[in-house]
C-alpha cells in the first residue's frame, strides 16, 4: 500500500486568501499543504490586475472597521518582512449625492472609529479635484488611511514566506475530489491523495465545484474600472 501524506491543514487555492492562509498558519508552526491548480500568481481568477483598493471607512457597516485596521497593520508587517513595497497609502476620495448611503455611511464609520477624514462640500471637491466634473448635489469625504495593494506581489510574497516557514505549496495540481470523515479530511488530486485534520477552501470562481451542491453559490462578474 502507498503511504498517504498527512498534514495539519490543507488549503485549496493559493490566491489572495489562500496564500495568506498558508503564510499565517505556517508561521505559527502548523504543517500546511497548499494546492493550486494554476501557477502562483496567475490571471485566471479574481486576484490579479495590478491593483486592489484598500479602505477603512467601510460604508457597508462600522463593524468592519476593526478588521480593516488589523488588515492594514498586517499588510505593513508583510511588506517589512518581504522587503518590498506592497501597500501604497494614497488616501481615498469618496464622492456621491448628498444624503446618499455611500457617503453618509462612510462618514459614520470614520466618525465612530476615529479615523482621520475630512468632509468636503461641492465647492471644495471642485476646487481640490478639478479633474472630476460632478453634479451640483455631489459632496465627498477624504480618508487618510486608504490606498491600494498590488495583488500579484502580495500573493508572491505570502507564498514565498509561507514556503520559508515550511509550508508545502504545490502549483499546477488541481483538486479532483475531497471527503470528510469524523476525524480527518482526504483530498485527492491527479498526483496523489492527502490527509489532514482541517480543510480550507479558497477556490474563488471554482468554489461551486469544490464546495458541493448543497451550497447555493453563483459566480458573478464584478466589473472594475481603472483610470489614470
Amino acid at each position: 500500500p502507498v503511504s498517504m501524506e498527512s498534514f495539519d491543514v490543507i488549503v485549496v487555492g493559493v490566491g489572495a486568501m489562500g496564500s495568506a492562509t498558508c503564510f499565517h498558519l505556517a508561521r505559527r508552526g502548523v504543517k500546511v499543504l497548499g494546492l493550486e491548480r494554476h501557477s502562483i500568481p496567475h490571471d485566471q481568477g479574481s486576484s490579479h490586475g495590478q491593483s486592489r483598493m484598500i479602505r477603512c471607512a467601510y460604508y457597508e457597516h462600522p463593524d468592519y472597521v476593526p478588521l480593516l485596521l488589523r488588515s492594514w497593520s498586517l499588510w505593513e508587517e508583510l511588506q517589512l518582512e518581504a522587503g518590498r513595497e506592497l501597500l501604497f497609502a494614497t488616501g481615498g476620495l469618496y464622492m456621491g449625492p448628498a444624503g446618499s448611503e455611500f457617503v453618509e455611511a462612510s462618514r459614520a464609520s470614520a466618525s465612530t472609529h476615529g479615523l482621520a477624514h475630512e468632509a468636503l462640500d461641492h465647492a471644495q471637491l471642485s476646487d481640490r479635484y478639478p479633474q472630476f466634473t460632478l453634479p451640483e448635489n455631489f459632496i465627498g469625504m477624504h480618508e487618510s488611511q486608504a490606498g491600494f495593494l498590488v495583488p500579484e506581489w502580495c500573493i508572491e510574497e505570502h507564498a514565498r514566506l509561507a514556503r520559508m516557514n515550511s509550508a508545502d505549496i504545490r502549483e499546477g495540481e488541481p483538486v479532483v475530489d475531497w471527503s470528510a470523515g469524523n476525524d480527518a479530511v482526504q483530498v485527492r488530486t491527479a498526483r496523489g491523495t492527502y490527509e489532514a485534520a482541517h480543510l480550507v477552501l479558497c477556490g474563488g470562481a471554482w468554489m461551486p465545484s469544490l464546495s458541493r451542491a448543497d451550497l447555493p453559490l453563483q459566480v458573478t462578474r464584478q466589473v472594475l474600472g481603472w483610470m489614470r
